[in-house]
């Protein structure tokens, strides 16, 4: 019988619905804010794609909310190999419980988390053991990480049965979240964990946008400035990309916020989830993202905010995506990915959607679930 370890960070991506653009360091703000926890639902997402062989592996995993709710949930052979400290989970917790299955002999560790959590898998378990991330944070650069929950579970799955057995390093990276609610996005590699690897399961490592491409942003920014609408509420994602807009209107702006223009001048400033429920159920909006670089996604990484419930108000022909020819030649020919934890809503957003890539210049891109 195979051994799966379990780990679910049950406070990652608190941060992310209410503008925080993290939960290290703030959860009581996020929580007095009315966040909720959405790794363990995205933890059960990935277990689902595990019961066609539940009777084939049992479930390493800590007390609780870090895992053990949600596989005994779904019926699997469940063994306990450490406790929850406290009320409230923190990193030792994790280094705990990756320790653990690590002593136990656990054949894949299986964790949902962002890159924080990442980190702390790694600095428990370095390359002695084999992981596959679930996507759960608010800023996930990391490519240790499936593109979805799904794609998390199937991958573990294909390992497990010795369907997929490639196994490569893939790097740890995490971001200064202090710096990052600043508007200063400084990346840094932390080392190396082994994850089986089929290229379509995991996600990308996240690039940045060369200054070269400044020109182009501007260009993309003074068609979408002409191009808006008296009384329609323009939403604003965050990114370099969507950035040039606000600078041409010369108007404040939050880098890795969203903020909400009417009539070109501001409405509000990095607002939360909540606030755009608001104003999206009462008013014409319009929404103007760009994909990340590197990666593709279109929603469900750095922009919470942006819920599925945003996106059926909003309506996908109301969304702007902005993206410089560049920008879209870095994906080679791979589909924008859409995570936003709700199918009927990826499934609204995928097809084909239209990209703004120049002044008066407009491609047609792939979108993919």
């Amino acid at each position: 019988m195979k051994k799966l370890g379990l780990i679910i960070n049950p406070i990652a991506g608190m941060g992310g619905s209410v503008g925080l653009k993290g939960t290290d360091g703030v959860l009581d703000k996020a929580l007095e804010l009315g966040a909720v926890p959405r790794s363990p639902q995205r933890g059960k997402k990935a277990l689902e794609e595990l019961l066609q062989i539940k009777d084939e592996i049992e479930i390493l995993t800590c007390s609780g909310s870090m895992g053990e709710s949600e596989a005994l949930e779904l019926g699997f052979n469940t063994r306990l190999v450490c406790i929850e400290s406290g009320s409230r989970t923190s990193s030792a917790d994790t280094l705990a419980a990756a320790k653990s299955m690590l002593d136990e002999g656990a054949d894949l560790i299986l964790f949902a988390g962002g890159d924080g959590t990442a980190r702390d898998i790694y600095k428990a378990v370095g390359d002695k053991a084999v992981v596959v991330g679930i996507p759960a944070g608010v800023k996930i650069h990391s490519p240790i990480y499936a593109q979805t929950p799904a794609k998390a579970g199937e991958l573990a799955r294909l390992y497990l049965t010795e369907k997929i057995t490639k196994v490569q390093e893939a790097e740890v990276l995490d971001i200064n979240e202090d710096a990052y609610r600043a508007g200063k996005v400084t990346t840094s590699l932390y080392g190396y964990l082994k994850i089986p690897f089929e290229k379509k399961y995991v996600q990308n490592r996240k690039a940045g946008t060369p200054m070269s491409q400044q020109a182009s942003q501007n260009a993309i920014a003074l068609d979408i400035i002409d191009n808006m609408e008296a009384g329609v509420y323009y939403i604003i994602g965050p990114g370099t990309t969507t950035r040039p807009v606000m600078e041409n209107l010369k108007l404040p702006y939050t880098l890795l916020g969203v903020d909400v223009v009417l009539n070109k001048g501001v409405f509000a400033l990095d607002v939360a989830e909540k606030q755009l429920v608001d104003i999206t159920s009462n008013n014409k909006c319009k929404l103007i993202i760009t994909p990340i670089g590197g990666q593709g996604y279109l929603f469900g990484r750095g922009n919470q905010q942006l819920s599925y419930r945003v996106l059926k108000a909003i309506g996908k022909e109301n969304i702007i995506v902005a993206a410089t020819k560049e920008k879209l030649s870095e994906l080679r020919g791979n589909p924008f990915l859409v995570d936003t934890g709700d199918e009927k809503t990826d499934n609204m957003l995928s097809g084909y959607i239209g990209v703004i890539t120049g002044y008066r210049e407009k491609t047609i891109y792939k979108v993919k679930v």
